[in-house]
């Protein structure tokens, strides 16, 4: 034997090649069944080359934004204050790419078209699957725009920025940039989401500005452009512009006093601020800035559960590659009865995630034309985060224990996923807050009460367990005893009382019966995996295989 085969004390064998590249798109079926069932299919040239971008070049450049984090210099080597925080290459090419397939304007550019906020819908979706902390400033520019149109003149300044295509990382006025972003700054430290507890203060000038005084604990992405900020006036909270950079070139005067070290989210900067008398233009009404900033939290809030439902396909994604090539006990994974029950149970998940969250789209893509469907996404934005958000670690985790060891360490990509997964039930408001504006969006607008049970009992008379679950919300929601103590479970059926009613009338009704079998039925269970013989099991997982090297 020689020296080297005395030494040679394995080969590598039954273990995975990596996840050849492939198109989101193509691959995805209950995606784009989602997008034609709203009306969007005309957007699918933009949906394929988003897939393609996506799962080529992007995932790539998703890994390496996230393993350099931004870094921030206070200063310049003379001493000049600064305030910038620096970025790896990825991250740039990761938000030029999202602004060419206009993630974060598609919808305004294509608002004649019915379907356009499902598209760029699905656009984040395939988008977020990459990275998700560059979402961050897409969706608040994305969500800025119905906040600035109550204030014209703003309006006319910004928003043809806004919807630019191009990306202009530049540190310059915004009049002498090709593109501009927004971010928003909402809390501080005494408050949270209770923002009329604000105390940053609003001081009127002459030439019609404010300075603000103050502070905000959580600044998100503070080198966008501008950010939508509270602040106190002599009438209450208002809404302000803030820009990043004055017209003179001098920088406002804002102050970054640090980067948070977040659990996840690493390729995005989110940051805490002092505001030394910045200039900054009021937005809409004095006294009406938490009206003003919520119509861009609505949107936010619909991202979130995008974003979270994009983070459950790419974790299944993730698995399956997994499994279809790694073997034990005398047979492949994907072939053992017991891992093919967790993987149709992650797939029926992410299903009914993208049913919900494309329906939601739909809604507030209907809203300026029709009232029970903006009754219907007031009140389903916050049920729908709630209830998406929250699975979206159950998922994460499932998957990982799908890759055993290897989806605990960070060489691929599920560490990230699961740390990034608990942020989108935190962002814009965590679940009891969420709960609280089911309630109030009940109590001031009984409308949104219609809107919600003319689309449950739609589904009505299809499954006997969804026809108990919808029983059994008719008298929650009609009992006003201690209705906030119980809220969290009158919100969680709700949401999956919704996922239902769709997947029921969707083309595959058989994963409608399977879901309400699983989450509605008196046999379901708490962990994923606990489908029951005769449900759809190689339906879902074939249809939520991947096309790879596509």
């Amino acid at each position: 034997m020689s020296v080297e085969a005395q030494f040679r004390t394995h080969e590598v064998h039954n273990q995975p090649e990596p996840m050849p590249g492939y198109n989101l798109w193509r691959s995805d079926l209950p995606l784009q069944q989602a997008i034609a069932r709203h009306g969007a299919e005309w957007a699918a040239d933009n949906l394929d080359a988003m897939g393609q971008q996506v799962g080529h070049e992007l995932m790539e450049a998703g890994e390496l934004a996230n393993r350099h984090r931004p870094e921030l210099h206070s200063f310049d080597r003379y001493g000049r204050r600064i305030d910038e925080v620096e970025f790896h290459p990825a991250y740039h090419q990761l938000m030029a790419a999202a602004m060419a397939n206009q993630m974060h304007s598609f919808a305004w550019n294509n608002a004649e078209r019915p379907g356009a906020h499902v598209a760029r819908a699905g656009l984040m979706y395939l988008y977020g699957q990459a990275d998700a902390g560059t979402c961050c400033p897409l969706t608040m520019t994305y969500a800025s725009i119905p906040a600035l149109r109550h204030s014209p003149e703003l309006a006319a300044q910004w928003v043809p920025r806004l919807l630019s295509s191009d990306y202009d990382p530049r540190t310059l006025p915004a009049e002498q940039k090709r593109a501009c972003t927004i971010g928003m700054g909402m809390t501080e430290k005494q408050g949270g989401s209770d923002v009329r507890s604000n105390t940053t203060q609003a001081l009127q000038q002459p030439d019609g500005s404010y300075r603000l005084i103050g502070h905000k604990f959580f600044f998100s992405a503070p080198m966008c452009d501008a950010h939508l900020v509270l602040a106190q006036t002599g009438q209450g909270i208002g809404c302000f512009l803030l820009p990043r950079v004055l017209p003179d070139g001098s920088l406002n005067a804002v102050r970054i006093q640090r980067l948070k070290d977040k659990l996840g989210d690493w390729s995005n900067a989110s940051s805490e601020v002092e505001f030394l008398g910045a200039t900054a233009w009021l937005v809409g009404q004095e006294g009406r800035g938490v009206a003003t900033i919520l119509e861009m939290v609505a949107l936010t809030r619909l991202d979130c559960m995008i974003g979270s439902a994009s983070m459950m396909r790419q974790a299944l994604t993730q698995a399956l590659n997994h499994v279809r090539q790694r073997a034990a006990f005398g047979r492949l994974l994907i072939d053992q009865p017991l891992m093919r029950n967790v993987l149709a149970d992650l797939a029926l998940e992410n299903e009914a995630a993208v049913a919900l969250t494309m329906r939601v789209a739909a809604a507030v893509d209907a809203s300026p034309r029709d009232e029970q469907e903006a009754a219907f996404a007031r009140i389903t934005t916050a049920i729908g985060k709630y209830l998406i958000c929250k699975r979206g670690p159950l998922v994460a985790n499932e998957a990982q224990e799908c890759l055993g060891g290897l989806g605990y360490v960070e060489e691929n990509i599920l560490p990230r996923l699961y740390r990034q997964a608990p942020l989108n039930s935190i962002w814009e408001g965590s679940g009891n807050v969420q709960c609280l504006d089911v309630l109030r969006a009940l109590r001031r607008e009984p409308e949104t009460l219609d809107a919600l049970f003319a689309e449950l009992t739609a589904a009505r008379g299809l499954n006997s367990d969804y026809d108990r679950q919808l029983d059994w919300l008719a008298q929650g929601f009609a009992d006003p005893n201690e209705l906030e103590m119980r809220s969290r479970l009158l919100v969680e059926r709700t949401g999956m009382a919704l996922q239902a009613s769709l997947l029921l009338r969707s083309n595959q009704p058989e994963i409608g019966d399977a879901f309400c079998r699983a989450r509605l039925g008196a046999e379901r269970g708490f962990a994923l995996g606990c489908l029951q013989p005769g449900d759809p099991v190689d339906l879902l997982i074939g249809r939520a295989m991947p096309q790879w090297g596509g």
